[in-house]
């Protein structure tokens, strides 16, 4: 029988990465390469040769069960079964830029300088490396010589847009990541831009919109961070600029208005010092969170999240989200079995 991560893969080019078939399956037989075992002789995938094309490429693939996975990714809706990646999977506090392809010089400058200036104090940038705000948040982060997380909406054997290619490989040689839930030889249909949105928001504690139009994808990224109980932050335009239709309608609907890298940290919770490349610190903190530690010391033991849910009494949601933030701060522990203590 074949190992879990050989037949997950065969799956997902089987089924063309349809999540709905894939949750299917796994829901029937708990077991990837179980249902592989039961099912192969209905698809036309031999198992073996797709896994081959990952080493080709230098595609790797973590499930979600691994350790490997990344935290926050496994909170949300619709979380992938798995990832591919070519890079290396950032563990720091990571942030969200997004916005239209067809920017302004304004909204360009705008994309760069958060970049910058985000991961010049330590955070993580992740965007979908389009052509716009993603390409030019991107190129930010790798100005400061921090990290940056592309996902892309095809498979990783190829890049997408194609003259991105040199910024996509300047992203892995910079310690980054190229990533994708779908598999080699995947092309790029139009519903994949979508729910790739859901995973560029699902890494990220925030997503921050830089001009989006009336009709931009960058809105549905905020809809997905907003399903996913995380931050979005928007940053203001001209009052009667098209691209910033989109924009001023989430602001109205109660988005965070930000300006600078300064409002971010704040939205977040997050504090850094102002030299370039230091490590992220925590201010005091307060509110739920205080209320997560004050259990775990209280309790003296390791907890998980439905019993710290219950002596705290805030919903398991919004305690798996706190306690990764305050796991990345270095404020409580994680045990390898999702148990946590101070």
């Amino acid at each position: 029988m074949i190992n879990e991560l050989k037949a997950y893969n065969a799956f997902n080019v089987a089924l063309a990465a349809d999540y709905r078939k894939l949750e299917r399956i796994y829901k029937m037989y708990g077991s990837w390469p179980e249902a592989w075992a039961a099912e192969q002789s209905a698809y036309k995938v031999n198992a073996e040769k797709e896994w081959d094309k990952l080493g080709e490429h230098g595609i790797e693939l973590v499930l979600m069960g691994d350790s490997r996975y990344p935290k926050l990714l496994k909170e949300i809706p619709w979380v992938p079964h798995g990832i591919y990646y070519r890079g290396k999977l950032s563990e720091a506090p990571t942030v969200a830029i997004v916005g239209t392809r067809k920017v302004s010089d304004v909204g360009r400058k705008l994309a760069f300088d958060f970049g910058k200036d985000l991961a010049g104090r330590g955070m993580t940038v992740a965007s979908g490396l389009a052509l716009g705000v993603d390409a030019s948040a991107h190129e930010g982060a790798l100005e400061a010589g921090g990290i940056t997380l592309a996902v892309l909406a095809v498979g990783l054997d190829r890049v997408y847009p194609a003259r991105h290619q040199a910024l996509a490989e300047k992203i892995i040689q910079s310690g980054g990541a190229l990533i994708s839930e779908y598999p080699v030889g995947m092309v790029s249909y139009e519903g994949n831009f979508i729910q790739r949105n859901r995973i560029v928001s699902g890494l990220s504690l925030g997503t921050i919109i830089i001009e989006a139009p009336e009709r931009s994808g960058a809105l549905a990224t905020a809809r997905f961070a907003l399903d996913q109980n995380r931050e979005v932050m928007v940053t203001p335009g001209p009052a009667r600029h098209p691209n910033y239709v989109g924009s001023h309608g989430l602001i109205k609907a109660g988005a965070q208005l930000i300006t600078s890298s300064e409002d971010v940290l704040e939205s977040l919770g997050l504090s850094s010092k102002e030299e370039t490349g230091q490590t992220l610190e925590l201010p005091n903190i307060g509110g739920d969170e205080a209320k997560i530690c004050g259990v775990l010391k209280t309790e003296g033991r390791k907890l998980n999240v439905d019993k710290i849910s219950d002596l705290s009494k805030i919903d398991a949601q919004t305690v798996s989200r706190l306690l990764t933030f305050l796991v990345m701060r270095g404020i409580i522990k994680e045990t390898t079995d999702g148990q946590y203590y101070i």
